[in-house]
């Protein structure tokens, strides 16, 4: 997998300055007075800094912006990046200006002067985001990002503090790897084979098989990749590092490693991006990942239900019904409205067999979500005020766009069906809505319920502040605060 790139903490050298190699990112905030390292930098460079900081271009830079010097006079380095930054920002803008950094790393690395600055390790975090590059399948991937040097005032005290951002990072760049993975390599197999080798942090994973899931009565989940070569599976991994009697807080992800759409097969155009269909599934093995890494102090179990939906002579037909692990039927409209069947099973699963405190899907599940939000939140359906409006907490101090959308009876009476207790698709109107009550009849009264529609948030086609275009790890960061502000142990 990506790993984040190599970063040291280091006390301020400012005698380094002249011979460093790469780039030089100096944080400043027109009008304030210059760090040390900043005004050395100046009289290195003759002035130059300290104009640069009087141009139109820097009085225009937003906080987390850069303004850059290529080649600068009196220094070995290729440039020095100017970047806007107060030294109280916020976490967002200190984020934002270690990804100003990230974005621009080449192979001769960087030193980061942030010497004396709050936000240090908000500034690696940010930086160790943006550096991120999916290359395994490039036979020329060109120089990697060299290693990066933060010059800081106190660096045992911010290694401690970027410690866990260390793992939180790691998380996220495991859930990109899965979401940006091809089918043929990230097959349902692959995929369980990952999860399980994360045995060696700490967790306890668990692979059901087919015979496994057919004793369970998982006739929704085994429905949707019965036309598959690649078996359907289920894959559990727990965290024990709360008490041992507390009840854990639950993640459940969708895993259609393809999704062709079945019989009710999707257009030609467009299908290939069918191979983030799984990110649901993604995100909550990078939480997981995450939270061994860090040796969370909660009890967390994350449920990933695995398939793939193609068309075959044996796959399921629309007209179809299958009957859950919960017992109800449902009658197939869309062999497409496939992510719902394989949530039905895999939320009841966990309920049955946990009895979480709280329980958090997360699924790439209706194009209709994107139609409503486009591409800058996730939407945010649940049948529990606290726990939606402390998600939303967490995601927008995370900077992950999150919007709660409604739910209710006249939308749940739309399911109804001719044939079974149940219809899985009712076409476009209100289509992530009905999908949202389609699985909220798979969740108990007693169990506080949130699902997060992240069609529109797992793969960008476009950078984003903290990715290059691709998977972008959305929700690895909020869920692991909500965790932590929630459900972890004092």
């Amino acid at each position: 997998m990506s790993h984040p790139v190599a970063i040291q903490f280091r006390e301020t050298d400012l005698d380094a300055l002249a011979s460093a190699t790469g780039r030089i990112a100096v944080f400043v905030e027109p009008g304030a007075k210059l760090s040390a390292g900043a005004r050395r930098l100046d009289r290195l460079m003759r002035g130059a800094l300290v104009r640069a900081l009087g141009s139109d271009g820097a009085a225009k830079l937003k906080p987390g912006e850069a303004l850059e010097l290529g080649w600068p006079t009196g220094l070995a380095c290729e440039a020095v990046q100017l970047i806007r930054l107060p030294r109280r920002a916020d976490v967002e803008a200190a984020r934002k200006a270690g990804a100003a950094v990230g974005r621009s790393l080449g192979a001769a690395g960087a030193l980061v002067l942030a010497e004396g600055h709050s936000r240090a390790a908000d500034i690696s975090l940010g930086l160790a985001l943006r550096a991120y590059d999916f290359v395994p399948h490039k036979t020329d991937a060109g120089p990697q990002p060299g290693a990066v040097n933060f010059m800081v005032t106190d660096p045992e005290a911010v290694a401690a503090s970027a410690r866990p951002m260390a793992a939180l990072a790691e998380g996220v760049f495991f859930t990109r790897d899965l979401v940006n993975e091809p089918a043929n390599i990230l097959t349902t197999d692959d995929f369980a084979a990952r999860l399980g080798a994360m045995h060696e942090l700490g967790l306890d994973v668990e692979i059901l098989e087919e015979p496994d899931l057919i004793k369970l009565g998982m006739g929704a989940l085994l429905g949707v990749g019965q036309g598959s070569e690649s078996p359907s599976k289920v894959v559990v991994m727990r965290w024990q590092g709360g008490e041992a009697d507390a009840a854990p807080f639950a993640l459940v992800g969708k895993g259609v490693v393809f999704d062709t759409g079945g019989i009710s097969i999707k257009p030609a155009a467009g299908m290939e991006d069918m191979t983030m269909d799984m990110g649901g599934a993604a995100v909550v093995a990078g939480v997981m990942r995450t939270l061994a890494l860090r040796k969370a102090r909660a009890n967390v179990v994350g449920v990933v239900g695995l398939v793939e939906n193609m068309p075959d002579g044996k796959a399921q037909r629309p007209g179809d019904v299958v009957r859950s692990m919960k017992g109800d039927t449902i009658e197939v409209i869309n062999t497409d409205a496939e992510g719902r069947l394989v949530l039905a099973d895999v939320l009841w699963y966990t309920q049955e067999r946990f009895k979480p405190a709280a329980m958090i899907n997360l699924a790439t599940l209706t194009g209709a979500i994107i139609v409503a939000l486009g591409h800058e939140n996730a939407g945010v359906f649940s049948n529990n005020d606290a726990l939606a409006n402390n998600f939303l907490r967490a995601a927008e101090a995370e900077g992950e766009g999150a919007w709660r959308m409604p739910m209710g009876e006249a939308y749940d009476k739309m399911l109804k069906s001719r044939v079974a207790d149940m219809r899985n698709s009712v076409g476009r109107e209100a289509g992530s809505v009905t999908a949202a009550q389609f699985l909220g009849r798979f969740v108990k009264p007693e169990t506080p319920w949130a699902h997060l529609d992240i069609a529109g948030v797992a793969l960008l086609t476009a950078d984003s502040p903290f990715a290059p275009k691709g998977a972008t790890g959305w929700g690895v960061r909020a869920l692991d605060r909500l965790i932590r502000d929630q459900f972890e142990a004092g």
